[in-house]
């Protein structure tokens, strides 16, 4: 019943591939879509990392502009995220080859990306918000980066085992449900919005990961590296709940041992040791 269903709304709107690489695509297109993939991550994050070993790990906005902060907060979001939002993204697109061709698969493939990044690029600012504020605390009284860096550990942990994050990760973990939900979005802005809806759920799936960026610093390339894994992981292993639920605990763990070892905060110690 539910084969007969999902081919009854491939058949009458945009196709989901089926075939290798959790069902979505075969081999040859999976090998070749992975290789796009990397084209894109790779530069990604060789320019991250440069502009991370120019400027170092330190408290807040480290004095960046907030159209700086968004243009590098994208370029680490495509950096970190790109391979775990892969198979939906690469199905979508090839989905959009299929139906239109020539400026219109241009347009409507922008479209999608640009939904998913415009809602990056919304929670980029809320987390210049969220830096503004914690480096102003931390410039006016230096010992408090460390009940700051507690916090922030505390949030993310709890945010990790909470219903939220089960939601947005069962959501990110099950691409033909909703890439058959998509099929049925229509115009106007269709692909916008299929952008936005998943960039949503992927925002929903790591705000919890990326509040730790507070602590550990918005430019800690080694942090970033180690979050981007937890989401690829998270997401594409059978056992990313799991995962997602020790790391939860690990936070935990981290908001009781943070007030008592600077070491645990390198994005609030430079403050810290300046005092």
């Amino acid at each position: 019943m539910c084969h007969s269903r999902i081919s009854a709304l491939a058949s009458a709107r945009p196709p989901v591939p089926t075939g290798a690489g959790g069902g979505l695509l075969p081999a040859r297109d999976l090998a070749a879509a992975w290789f796009l993939v990397a084209l894109v991550a790779v530069p990604a994050w060789v320019l991250t990392a440069g502009q991370a070993r120019g400027m170092g790990v330190g408290p807040g906005t480290m004095g960046m502009a907030l159209p700086l902060f968004l243009l590098l907060w994208v370029t680490m979001t495509a950096a970190m995220m790109l391979p775990s939002m892969a198979p939906v993204a690469i199905t979508w697109v090839r989905g959009i080859g299929r139906r239109s061709s020539g400026w219109k698969r241009t347009v409507r493939t922008v479209e999608f990306v640009g939904g998913y990044l415009l809602v990056w690029t919304a929670f980029g600012l809320l987390a210049y918000a969220a830096l503004a504020l914690t480096g102003g605390l931390v410039d006016d009284r230096p010992t408090a980066g460390r009940w700051i860096g507690a916090v922030a550990f505390l949030l993310a942990g709890l945010y990790q085992l909470g219903p939220l994050k089960n939601v947005c990760l069962r959501h990110c973990r099950d691409p033909m449900g909703h890439l058959v939900r998509y099929a049925g979005f229509r115009s106007p802005a269709r692909d916008l919005r299929v952008g936005v809806h998943h960039g949503a759920y992927c925002v929903g799936c790591c705000a919890g990961l990326m509040t730790v960026l507070v602590p550990l610093g918005v430019m800690n390339v080694a942090a970033m590296a180690g979050l981007a894994v937890v989401v690829f992981v998270e997401k594409l292993w059978s056992r990313g709940p799991l995962l997602a639920r020790g790391v939860g605990i690990a936070f935990l763990v981290l908001a009781v041992l943070a007030p008592f070892q600077d070491w645990l905060l390198p994005g609030l110690r430079a403050t810290m040791d300046d005092m």
